[in-house]
């Protein structure tokens, strides 16, 4: 039995988080105080602040989203939804927004490799997620990524930035989810604040 949705999934701050990872990097690099508490967006705007703290910020997300990332973990809910999309014989596919390498990591970590290794460290390839190698996505622009989710032909996809699901690119006939804490359902897309919230929606409300 095969399942007439084809789901299409984020990967940064959508499968992943970095808000301990980040707090953390920031704290060894006295970038905050040792006090600080917050994760991504608190520590990106107090980087921010700093002298240069462009700069800075756009390095230590190099070193998160590379070496870092081994300590970053799944969003609550997210594997219970792929296992959901295996038992409901749905295909699933990752396409991320993400360049091989951080503009400012002098490291050089390719960053999707990273990434793929995240992946195959919580068995995302196999077990009860199953998502296949080939359905994951890479891309260098948000327009690339677009286009990807229009050729692949999805029915729908899960993504935590609004500017993507609202770009004019984005392609009309796939039904759109916002993993977001707080906002209202519009035109364009639904808001989830949890992974379980996406599974009944989908699945259960279908």
């Amino acid at each position: 039995m095969v399942s007439p949705f084809r789901i299409g999934i984020d990967f940064d701050n959508t499968i992943i988080t970095y808000d301990d990872v980040f707090c953390r990097a920031a704290k060894n690099h006295g970038l905050v105080e040792p006090g600080f508490v917050g994760g991504k967006q608190a520590v990106r705007d107090a980087v921010r602040l700093l002298p240069e703290g462009e700069l800075i910020w756009q390095r230590l997300q190099g070193q998160v989203y590379g070496k870092g990332i081994a300590e970053a973990r799944m969003i609550d809910g997210c594997e219970a939804f792929l296992r959901r999309c295996r038992a409901e014989f749905c295909e699933v596919a990752i396409v991320s927004h993400k360049t091989k390498f951080g503009h400012y990591d002098p490291d050089r970590v390719d960053l999707r490799e990273a990434a793929l290794g995240w992946m195959e460290a919580r068995r995302l390839f196999d077990g009860d997620c199953g998502i296949a190698l080939d359905d994951i996505y890479f891309e260098n622009t948000r327009s690339e990524k677009l286009t990807r989710i229009a050729t692949l032909g999805l029915t729908h996809f899960i993504d935590d930035l609004e500017e993507v699901l609202t770009d004019p690119g984005f392609p009309p006939n796939v039904k759109r989810f916002l993993f977001a804490d707080d906002g209202h359902d519009g035109a364009q897309y639904v808001v989830c604040p949890t992974w379980r919230d996406i599974e009944e929606r989908i699945f259960e409300r279908a």
